[in-house]
């Protein structure tokens, strides 16, 4: 999905039209892109504006910067831009006036920059293979290089790209083609080698580590190595919370470190080529990708907008060709530096995007019922929007009110919240009517007492007795109750099918009426804990059509490889005895759908152990039908079954086939037609 999303927010934002010129300083303008957010479902979704483009500064004062890599701003709006391109450090104003430079004839090859509020100033030069520091004045204060002590790695290089320091003066730092982690280095003795911090992980298969447990040295070291990734970018928040981002973690491309080193973020929803990381305002954070694109995650990783996008060449103000760190600004604006453009685009967050950031800063400080009245500014502007949603159901379920919080959270999909506010619910129901229930319960065990008991003396029940075993000696009934006994003895239920005709087509399609009837009502009224397609969305005809192919697929398939192989089922036989091995799913399906609608999800269990028991016995009920219909030994068995799937795979190739040249071909006749028509109009 994550690739998906991306794709598409490119495409539109590729094609976009607004086609604005930029001068030195760009005043505000209308968004030349689209700003996203993914909803409960996972899908991605156009939202309103969350960050206009509010200007651009292409110069520091008379001065032009070249390839700049890195910048970072400061609380009092102080910021320094480090100038690759001229080996130097630039310091201006948010209007992008100069203040000074510093850095000419020490840095060679700066890469990374961090400031201190103190206004000290860490450089990250991977040519000199060092870090500097600068004092608030611009002089250089001190060098630290390459940790000398083994546990570094005795020939592990020093080649600092990123840095970034925390109160106590701890730089961590990202060097290049080091994979053990940030370094970690304490400012004390010139410089002492703390360890390594937040390293990645490696990813390996089970099939991996078999394959390179067979191979030899020598053709293991043709494979690729499997080494951890290196960190791209890093930040800081105020509570010495580091963020890192990498390309190619997957959930692992953000991450939030905690002194440990233990990763306490999950973001479902990233870029695969992130280029930096800040942190903002409201316990949120933002991720911005080398083409452009800027994602924001509130504190639990969960994606709010995406917005932004590459400039085609157009020169649009919003747009970036080469994205290289992201810093916000303490009014929220959010500062881009592009390193191709040379310049700084800045955004500035829409009335809704306030909304949202104020009730996010209410909801973390507990204060639940005064973040209701920004969300509720949010929903009114786009009540689809789900993260507000959810918000708001996490909100009344803070202020225990149960059924809001319900409504809201499955508005969202948060299930979650609708799993603690239906425990709730559930329980405060229970405790008010389990006196009633006991009661009922026990009045109904004394008239089943007192029925039967009538019944011994006055036969009360013979009539109803007569009637249901009138029904039961009819011929359909027996062949629909023969499932009972089908899934019980399945090898003598088969032989009943195959030599006595317990059953017919009509009882069998009348079970797999049955089963479609409940695969239905499974798929779009079962609880919603558990429900895996989009509220309100219905597709039944091609439910049933795609059921009833699939029978008819296997069945056939089935039949045609045990002809060829000395099979002795008709394909009546084989028909039957498999609809009939789907009993389990006619008798335990109502059962689970009503116990979807009562569980929450400390208690799916339930659920999931009962679909897994009937899909096992389904799965036991079909290779017994296929062995005992056609009188195979296990072996072949376990033959047929593979030569049925491989035939299986076979037909969709060829259906896929057809269906391509079909298409085609139609193409070409609809072409004909148009060209007949167009020359007789003329």
């Amino acid at each position: 999905m994550k690739k998906k999303l991306i794709k598409v927010i490119a495409a539109i934002a590729a094609s976009a039209v607004i086609a604005i010129g930029i001068t030195e300083i760009t005043a505000k303008a209308d968004a030349p892109y689209k700003t996203y957010t993914v909803d409960g479902y996972g899908a991605a979704c156009e939202t309103q504006t969350a960050y206009l483009p509010y200007e651009t500064i292409t110069k520091i004062g008379d001065e032009t910067l070249n390839a700049p890599t890195d910048f970072t701003l400061l609380d009092d709006g102080t910021m320094y831009i480090l100038d690759s391109g001229n080996a130097r450090v630039v310091v201006s104003d948010l209007e992008g006036n100069l203040v000074r430079t510093f850095g000419e004839g020490i840095l060679v090859a700066p890469r990374g920059i961090y400031v201190t509020k103190e206004h000290v100033t860490y450089v990250a030069d991977r040519d000199a293979k060092s870090i500097f520091v600068f004092d608030e004045n611009g002089k250089l204060q001190n060098t630290y290089g390459r940790p000398d002590v083994p546990m570094y790695g005795e020939t592990q290089d020093f080649l600092p790209l990123k840095i970034i320091v925390n109160e106590a003066g701890t730089m961590y730092v990202i060097c290049e083609s080091n994979t053990n982690g940030v370094v970690e280095i304490s400012p004390v003795e010139d410089g002492t080698f703390l360890g390594y911090f937040g390293t990645n992980m490696t990813n390996s298969s089970l099939i991996n580590i078999i394959w390179r447990a067979v191979l030899t040295d020598a053709q293991r070291a043709k494979m690729r190595s499997n080494i951890p990734s290196t960190p791209d970018n890093m930040a800081i928040d105020d509570k010495g919370i580091i963020y890192t981002v990498t390309r190619g973690e997957g959930e692992g491309t953000v991450k939030r470190l905690n002194i440990a080193g233990v990763n306490m973020l999950k973001a479902s929803d990233y870029d695969t080529v992130p280029a930096a990381i800040a942190t903002g305002n409201h316990d949120n954070c933002f991720v911005v990708s080398q083409q452009g694109f800027i994602y924001e995650y509130n504190n639990e990783g969960e994606l709010l907008f995406v917005f932004g996008g590459k400039d085609d060449g157009q020169l649009r103000i919003g747009l970036s060709t080469k994205a290289e760190a992201i810093q916000v600004g303490t009014d929220d604006k959010i500062y881009v530096l592009d390193s191709d453009k040379a310049q700084i685009q800045i955004y500035e967050p829409t009335e809704f995007t306030n909304y949202l950031h104020n009730a996010l800063y209410l909801f973390s400080k507990g204060r639940y019922k005064e973040s209701k009245t920004p969300l509720l500014e949010v929903l009114e502007m786009n009540n689809l929007f789900d993260y507000a949603n959810k918000a708001m159901g996490k909100a009344l379920y803070k202020e225990e009110d149960y059924n809001g919080a319900l409504h809201y959270a499955k508005l969202s999909k948060d299930l979650d919240t609708y799993s603690d506010a239906f425990w709730e619910i559930r329980n405060n129901w229970l405790r008010k009517n389990l006196s009633a229930i006991v009661i009922i319960i026990i009045c109904l065990l004394i008239l089943k007492f007192l029925v039967k008991k009538l019944d011994e003396k006055k036969k009360i029940l013979d009539g109803p007795r007569k009637v249901i075993g009138r029904f039961k000696e009819k011929k359909l009934s027996k062949e629909l109750g023969y499932m009972f006994y089908f899934i019980r003895h399945p090898i003598d239920g088969c032989y009943g099918i195959k030599w006595e005709n317990r059953v017919s087509v009509l009882s069998s399609n009348i079970i797999l009426l049955a089963v479609i009837v409940l695969y239905i009502i499974n798929k779009y009224f079962c609880g919603f804990l558990f429900k895996t397609v989009r509220e309100g969305s219905f597709d039944v005809v091609s439910d049933i059509g795609m059921i009833i192919i699939a029978l008819l697929l296997v069945v056939g398939c089935n039949y045609l490889m045990c002809t060829i192989n000395d099979g002795e089922g008709r394909f009546k036989h084989i028909y039957c005895s498999f609809i009939y091995s789907f009993s389990p799913f006619v008798i335990i399906m109502p059962f689970i759908i009503l116990l979807s609608h009562v569980v929450t999800y400390n208690e799916q269990f339930f659920v999931t152990f009962g679909r897994f028991c009937m899909i096992v016995w389904i799965a036991v009920l079909l290779v017994i039908s296929i062995r005992e219909i056609n009188q195979y030994t296990v072996g072949e068995t376990a033959k047929i079954i593979f030569l049925t799937v491989f035939t299986i795979l076979i037909v969709c190739l060829i259906a896929f086939i057809l269906y391509v040249l079909w298409a085609q071909v139609f193409d070409f006749l609809q072409s004909v037609v148009r060209e007949v028509v167009y020359k007789i109009g003329s």
